[in-house]
């Protein structure tokens, strides 16, 4: 496991072994204050523990406050070109902001907003994408992966020089080995908090294989104190793809759903089922494991350790709770009676 420094964003706290927290951003106009309340309020329901809105222009900095009171997660800024805006969205109440150094036009402005972050009390992620690395560094390092962590360490150094410390770094690239790398050499070489994700993954399964991947292997190392799935999807599902991938690690209590693939000794519907309970089960907050099994040979004896589940027979289902068969309801029934019985659970 590597302990990192703590910053605090808002009241969560990153790194020092503290609770890895998910993160997504916001798909709406910052400035349409109610719609990106709205959507904030829907990522904290899915599970989201800090959220990012992009800031375009000053109507849009000048929107956090508004949104700021609408809201109860930590809110971080995405700031790109104009120093100008990385300063107001500090001063109109960004629990964090996040900043690439090298396209915010020169050492000045970016000294001018660390002055006003140091002033605030807010902390800066740094974040260096593979399409963004400067020529200079690509043409200093044969290997990209080093090339991308030298070019974020000289920022965070820069920092430094300037007496700024409160910092998140972030390295990300759309090809997972690179991601994987590059952090695992990031994570050696400073003991700032790493905001981990595979960047552009794309849609769907790809992404999520992507992602799953990428994120999953450093945090299997102990590397990564905060988490972005970075998914062409709804912001929603971005974040119940980051909490499985926590739990699937052990590293939080969540929903644990179990179901067996399908085969020929399967009895009824198994793929309709096991959907079904999923897409009510996938909303449950407290730590509980589901199993929806295909036949007798899986269930209950291979799921004999979950909560509750069920499992499927000639014209029927049986329902079990750690292993224990308590009650048999007819195939037609099943979702319906077996939902129910979720729902005194919760």
């Amino acid at each position: 496991m590597r302990f990192s420094k703590v910053v605090k964003v808002g009241d969560v706290l990153l790194g020092g072994g503290n609770k890895i927290a998910v993160q997504s951003m916001t798909n709406t106009r910052t400035a349409d204050t109610d719609a990106t309340i709205k959507q904030i309020r829907e990522l904290e329901g899915a599970g989201c523990d800090i959220v990012r809105v992009a800031v375009l222009d000053l109507s849009d900095a000048e929107a956090l406050k508004k949104i700021k009171d609408g809201i109860s997660l930590p809110l971080v800024a995405d700031i790109h070109f104009d120093f100008r805006l990385a300063v107001a969205a500090i001063e109109n109440g960004a629990d964090k902001i996040r900043i690439n150094p090298g396209n915010i036009g020169g050492e000045n402005n970016v000294t001018r907003v660390l002055d006003c972050a140091k002033a605030h009390g807010v902390p800066i992620r740094i974040g260096v994408n593979s399409g963004s690395v400067e020529k200079c560094f690509l043409n200093s390092y044969k290997d990209k992966c080093v090339a991308l962590t030298e070019s974020l360490l000289a920022k965070a150094r820069f920092c430094e020089k300037n007496g700024f410390e409160n910092l998140v770094l972030s390295l990300k690239s759309s090809d997972t080995t690179e991601t994987i790398s590059a952090n695992r050499r990031l994570a050696s070489l400073c003991d700032y908090p790493l905001h981990i994700g595979v960047t552009e993954a794309g849609v769907g399964q790809t992404g999520i294989v992507k992602n799953s991947i990428g994120i999953g292997a450093l945090l299997s190392d102990g590397i990564g104190d905060t988490v972005r799935v970075s998914l062409t999807e709804n912001p929603v599902d971005e974040v119940f793809v980051a909490n499985e991938i926590l739990t699937a690690l052990g590293l939080n209590e969540g929903l644990k759903f179990v179901s067996c693939p399908s085969c020929g000794r399967c009895k009824g519907d198994l793929i309709g089922t096991a959907k079904a309970v999923y897409a009510f089960a996938r909303n449950i907050k407290r730590p509980l494991k589901i199993a929806v099994m295909g036949c007798a040979v899986n269930g209950p004896g291979e799921a004999k350790d979950a909560d509750v589940g069920l499992a499927l027979g000639d014209g029927n289902a049986v329902f079990f709770k750690n292993g224990e068969v308590f009650r048999t309801v007819s195939s037609a029934d099943v979702v319906t009676e077996f939902i129910k019985e979720l729902q005194k659970l919760i």
